[in-house]
């Protein structure tokens, strides 16, 4: 059983991944800014910020994997990648993982290129990209005292598309993965499948990858 911290656990992917790490017999603790409305079972529920990290007190002490499903929306639209960085710095140098919940829009296109994002993205999700982008960038330039995996969803992944939970999803590398059809999709349940599966297994250390059906 690992002990699993999830920073915006309340948020679309962040509370998948809260469901699926409780359902495995993991020890969750969800870190949310408000009150749950509709708490995971099962998953303890801290109310703090990641703008304030002193205020979270002991939270991540002994956590097997920090998971940061930040959205960069409302108050903290320009504050994502400074809160990430403090809380790599307070990660490095110590055994937990730290993983990101990063935009399809960083994802490969084809090998070596080019990224989804420089192939007319559209501009109300611009952003919300190039803070995934800039994320990536960030945790590349950490100390190798850092164990970090950065994970980039399929292009069709949200709300709007929740899906079910097949337990399946391939993984394309840096690559975006599409089906036979050209379509890159993923459900909720199965990105935190895959997530709750790169903890438990290990298989990218400080390095990123795609998932999708």
């Amino acid at each position: 059983m690992a002990r699993i911290v999830v920073l915006g656990g309340t948020g679309y992917a962040g509370r998948h991944i809260v469901s699926e790490a409780v359902s495995r017999g993991h020890a969750v603790i969800a870190i949310s800014r408000s009150e749950p409305t509709d708490p995971v079972a099962g998953a303890a529920h801290v109310q703090g910020s990641v703008l304030d990290i002193a205020s979270l007190g002991d939270v991540f002490e002994g956590a097997d994997a920090v998971v940061s499903a930040l959205s960069p929306r409302g108050d903290m639209q320009d504050a994502v990648l400074g809160a990430l960085g403090e809380i790599a710095a307070k990660l490095t140098g110590t055994e937990t993982r730290l993983g990101v919940v990063g935009g399809a829009g960083g994802s490969l296109v084809a090998p070596g290129g080019p990224r989804l994002f420089d192939q007319g993205f559209p501009e109300e999700y611009k952003h919300e990209a190039q803070v995934g982008i800039d994320s990536l960038a960030l945790l590349e330039a950490t100390d190798a005292g850092l164990d970090w995996f950065f994970v980039h969803p399929a292009e069709v992944f949200g709300a709007w598309s929740e899906g079910e939970r097949t337990g399946q999803y391939r993984d394309g590398g840096d690559v975006i993965v599409r089906d036979a059809e050209g379509k890159s999709y993923i459900s909720g349940a199965d990105f935190a499948v895959a997530v709750v599966d790169e903890i438990e297994q290990g298989n990218h250390h400080r390095e990123r990858f795609t998932v999708g059906y």
